[in-house]
């Protein structure tokens, strides 16, 4: 996948930014530990004919933690971006931990939304500081230890990649492993071992973790696009009443549950059907 990446400095702070493919610009919020290299269900949006922007979120790849002070904050430095860009509208798409992102960009710019798309998206409080994963987040995905992390992470799904993509399905899956993998196919894998190999977390999982409790319910409901919730049932790293909150809240929203196998929607015997009715959304709006 041909990818140009460019970093935008305004007042002195950094946004690092790709674009793939040419077309309709869609503005991208990837999820937690990933940046601007992020490329899950990219392929058939390109195909479709859009331009895929995608910074690289607070405190990720090389975007200073600094515009991470608030959800708005980092909202009027994506504006700009686009500024630079010359795009006046564009689609939002936001993914898992980058939902808050995304729904604060549509809330606080509807004049340049024309659609706002969730994936497997977090609308809500999230993994807070009563939760065992929050505290051990704070220690492994730590700025001056989470490189650490992600190498070994890196070396075992290198070399071992069937075997640490099962150890890893109850987090994103509620399904038993056996009945994963039978939706599981080679290239799934592979995109896995890929995806963790420009895994890095920064400071930018920590912001997340921090940002995600600023997302109002005031904030959901200020958004004036027509947006599409997409989730799959048996999600276990974002639970489900993320989706059913989004709907309740965002007047415009279309709600589509999935029989998918997990979190990482874009893969697995589903993601064509997923892949369908996102581009049928966009298309629409």
């Amino acid at each position: 996948m041909e990818r140009e990446i460019n970093i935008l400095v305004i007042d002195e702070l950094a946004i690092e930014y790709s674009i793939v493919g040419e077309g309709t610009p869609i503005l991208m919020f990837h999820g937690g530990h990933s940046n601007c290299y992020e490329e899950l269900g990219y392929t058939e949006l390109v195909k479709q004919g859009f331009s895929l922007i995608t910074p690289s979120r607070p405190g990720y790849g090389a975007t200073s933690k600094e515009i991470g002070e608030s959800l708005f904050t980092a909202s009027k430095f994506y504006a700009q971006l686009l500024n630079h860009l010359h795009i006046d509208k564009t689609h939002v798409l936001a993914v898992s931990a980058g939902g808050p992102s995304g729904i604060s960009f549509a809330a606080h710019f509807p004049e340049r939304s024309l659609s706002l798309t969730l994936q497997s998206a977090v609308t809500k409080e999230w993994l807070t500081n009563k939760d065992k994963e929050y505290k051990a987040a704070q220690i492994i995905f730590h700025p001056n230890v989470e490189k650490f992390t992600w190498k070994l992470m890196a070396v075992l799904n290198n070399y071992f990649p069937t075997f640490t993509f099962r150890r890893f399905i109850p987090s994103f899956s509620k399904l038993p492993s056996k009945d994963v993998m039978l939706q599981i196919d080679k290239e799934s894998i592979e995109a896995v071992r890929k995806m963790n190999n420009h895994y890095r977390s920064g400071n930018g999982f920590l912001i997340d973790l921090v940002q995600v409790n600023q997302l109002s319910s005031t904030t959901l409901q200020a958004v004036a696009c027509p947006t599409f919730i997409i989730h799959s049932k048996n999600d276990s790293a974002v639970p489900l009443e993320h989706a059913y909150f989004a709907h309740s809240k965002i007047e415009k929203a279309e709600l589509c549950l999935l029989d998918s196998w997990e979190h990482l929607i874009w893969l697995g015997d589903k993601a064509s059907d997923v892949n369908k009715k996102v581009v049928s959304f966009l298309h629409r709006n």
